[in-house]
């Protein structure tokens, strides 16, 4: 039997759907987190660092290894939840180093290469494990149709 609107209790109308999203495809610390969570349409992906899912290791060979990595990373926890780099609409860069924003920047295009989502970066005091760079996101669900804007 179909429910109607009429029929269904408010206290239910009035719920958020909020799910977790896991993928074994990036890497699982120990921590009181998960690699993402979806609330109604937009996904929060928390920080990824350079890490080898495998391994459990940083990726060797400093900050563009690194970098590259979290992204993958990041591209796993997205596909897992049926999105990709599109559906992405603001990251939070963290860096070990300011000064290794343009290597991170140029590996950052190679995943993002237009209609480039919001962006902030910072030069934190540590990174956990060691890390040179960590990113998050936020993303929203389903199609992505861009639209041209005009001022």
């Amino acid at each position: 039997m179909l429910l109607s609107r009429v029929d269904v209790p408010e206290y239910i109308m009035s719920f958020t759907l909020r799910r977790v999203i896991y993928t074994p495809r990036a890497p699982v610390l120990r921590g009181v987190y998960s690699q993402a969570v979806v609330v109604d349409k937009t996904m929060y992906v928390s920080g990824q660092l350079g890490m080898d899912p495998a391994s459990g290791q940083l990726v060797p060979g400093g900050v563009k290894h690194e970098a590259k990595q979290a992204l993958v990373n990041m591209g796993e926890i997205l596909k897992a939840a049926g999105c990709d780099y599109n559906n992405v609409v603001k990251t939070t860069v963290l860096l070990a180093d300011i000064n290794d924003f343009n290597d991170v920047n140029e590996i950052y295009k190679q995943f993002f290469q237009n209609n480039y989502p919001a962006r902030a970066a910072y030069q934190v005091a540590a990174l956990p494990r060691g890390g040179r760079v960590e990113i998050e996101a936020i993303a929203v669900l389903g199609p992505i149709t861009e639209v041209s804007s005009s001022l």
